[in-house]
């Protein structure tokens, strides 16, 4: 069975998924933002297997995320390293690493985002630029951009304005209060 291609699709989360969503895509821009460059230390950090990680690689590199370069004329080799797109990419990752902590790490969280210089733990939030207030319903919303299709349009004008719960709509806890709880 063939899987559907969302590269077409109007939606920014359907045509970043058709580039990252294969789970194994993540784990590689993963290791890569950590600075694995060689195919080697790829599969020793993965345990994947050499044909999937050659197909995910070609996939990144095809898809603008990692530039491949030549490190060894006799035999060809290549390290992968992020570009531009892969390094913006990092911000995807926090999201989900802080996503996993909170609700899929009962034992605690075994990777943790710190300030590299104080050792502190940092809890990551995504905020607005012009304002760095934290985009949270209700303030903030999904809404059709300028490039919107009917479709778009309508999905977006027929939600109710409650369709995000009021215990969903608030700010996410901060460590002190998770801890109180």
């Amino acid at each position: 069975m063939r899987r559907k291609n969302f590269g077409k699709m109007p939606c920014p989360i359907a045509r970043s998924l058709e580039r990252v969503g294969e789970w194994w895509s993540m784990l590689v821009l993963r290791d890569a933002l950590h600075g694995i460059a060689r195919f080697d230390d790829f599969q020793k950090s993965l345990g994947i297997a050499p044909n999937m990680l050659a197909r995910r690689l070609n996939a990144l590199v095809e898809a603008g995320f990692l530039e491949r370069r030549r490190y060894s004329l006799h035999p060809p080799r290549y390290e992968y390293r992020p570009t531009e797109r892969g390094r913006d990419f990092r911000q995807v990752l926090i999201a989900l690493s802080a996503f996993g902590n909170r609700h899929f790490a009962p034992e605690g969280a075994s990777v943790m985002i710190v300030n590299a210089q104080t050792g502190a733990a940092a809890e990551p939030i995504m905020v607005d630029r012009a304002t760095g207030r934290p985009i949270c319903p209700p303030e903030y919303v999904f809404a059709p951009g300028p490039a919107a299709g009917e479709r778009t349009r309508q999905r977006y004008a027929a939600r109710p304005p409650d369709a995000v719960a009021p215990a969903e709509m608030a700010r996410p806890a901060t460590p002190q209060q998770r801890r109180a709880r």
